[in-house]
């Protein structure tokens, strides 16, 4: 049995807090995936990018336990480019 992780995603396209309780090698790509989801974002998710303690995530194929993520973790999910304001 896999040991999984709560984990709070802020979203910050729909500036709101995902929770999610995932098995620990569940890949950031899918977390980003659920939480664009779940936020009812729309677009590309290739157009973010996933922060982990104010860092991004290099390679998001590793599971969340490669990444050395803890229970209740907060991690950020933004646009890879600032937009600008107008």
């Amino acid at each position: 049995m896999t040991a999984t992780l709560p984990v709070r995603v802020m979203v910050q396209d729909a500036w709101d807090e995902i929770k999610l309780d995932l098995p620990s090698t569940t890949p950031l790509t899918e977390l980003k995936q659920r939480a664009l989801a779940l936020a009812h974002v729309r677009g590309d998710p290739s157009w973010y990018l996933v922060k982990y303690r104010d860092a991004p995530i290099t390679d998001e194929s590793l599971s969340l336990a490669d990444w050395g993520v803890v229970p209740n973790a907060a991690l950020i999910v933004s646009p890879r480019r600032r937009r600008p304001v107008v």
